[in-house]
């Protein structure tokens, strides 16, 4: 595929004999408003037509399917970015932008341009998560956030949050990110330490999700003794959606597991993942692969 392309680039018209570089820019512009992100900038190598189209305001305007300005106000050094082309903002937004003091990210996904976020439990409230015989923090490169909450034993277990952001409309599903047992690092191996982990098959725990129109879920799922197989878990809250960006959508959540006739422990929270509900599978595989 290659050789053909090659022999369709400029120097053909040279010979006499048409070229991709013979092609109106505004066609090229076009047909890369039907394209994903990485495959205009895969053409853009062709030739200087092609290059001067995938570098076109108008293109990249089709991608960003979010008002660009609003995720830039969370940038710290806004101004610095206010000459950026829309092909450069596109990129600086794909990569996560943190923000609430680092506890939270929002970014773009790279192929469809839709709004995905991710909370740290930092950012969320833990009953009883100030006292160190229920609870403590220790650092690990498996979260994006580099730090998660260790439950050791409580008997009252609750953890929520929200978040206030313009989301575009579209349908976005929240998940808790969790692992059974306490992971480190043995000469270089991955080890899982089960000793605290009780308790959690003895009960549901209990997810709620809500927004400021609203919208109100609640469900339950156990944390089973199957799911200690080392790896981490995300539990799905619900979905919502949001048909407008302004006003902008409050979204509360939290996990709990309240009936104090047992203890439970032994479990990591990492972070919660709000993320259009289409691209959740392929997020997740991307995820795992990763781990």
């Amino acid at each position: 595929m290659g050789a053909s392309l090659s022999s369709l680039t400029d120097n053909e018209s040279t010979r006499g004999k048409p070229s991709l570089g013979d092609i109106p820019e505004n066609c090229v512009e076009c047909v890369f408003m039907y394209l994903n992100p990485p495959e205009i900038c895969n053409l853009a190598r062709l030739n200087r037509a092609f290059r001067r189209a995938a570098s076109s305001d108008a293109v990249w305007d089709s991608k960003l399917r979010v008002n660009a300005h609003q995720l830039l106000d969370v940038l710290p050094q806004r101004k610095k970015y206010e000459g950026f082309s829309k092909k450069d903002i596109f990129a600086l937004l794909s990569r996560p932008v943190a923000f609430d003091d680092g506890n939270k990210e929002v970014w773009l996904d790279r192929i469809s341009g839709r709004i995905c976020m991710s909370i740290s439990t930092k950012a969320m409230l833990i009953t009883s998560g100030e006292d160190r015989r229920h609870w403590n923090w220790f650092p690990t490169d498996e979260s994006r956030f580099h730090v998660v909450a260790y439950c050791q034993q409580v008997w009252w277990f609750e953890v929520g949050g929200s978040v206030k952001f313009p989301f575009p409309p579209d349908v976005y599903t929240l998940t808790f990110r969790v692992h059974l047992g306490k992971f480190y690092k043995r000469l270089g191996r991955r080890v899982c330490n089960f000793e605290h982990t009780h308790g959690w098959d003895l009960g549901p725990v209990r997810y709620e999700l809500s927004t400021s129109d609203g919208q109100h879920i609640v469900s339950e799922s156990s944390i089973h003794d199957s799911d200690q197989g080392g790896n981490w878990i995300e539990y799905k809250v619900g979905e919502f959606i949001v048909s407008r960006s302004d006003p902008a959508t409050e979204v509360r959540f939290s996990m709990k597991q309240i009936d104090c006739t047992h203890s439970k422990g032994g479990l990591c929270v990492d972070s919660v993942s709000i993320v259009p509900s289409d691209l959740k599978g392929r997020r997740r595989k991307r995820v795992l692969k990763y781990h």
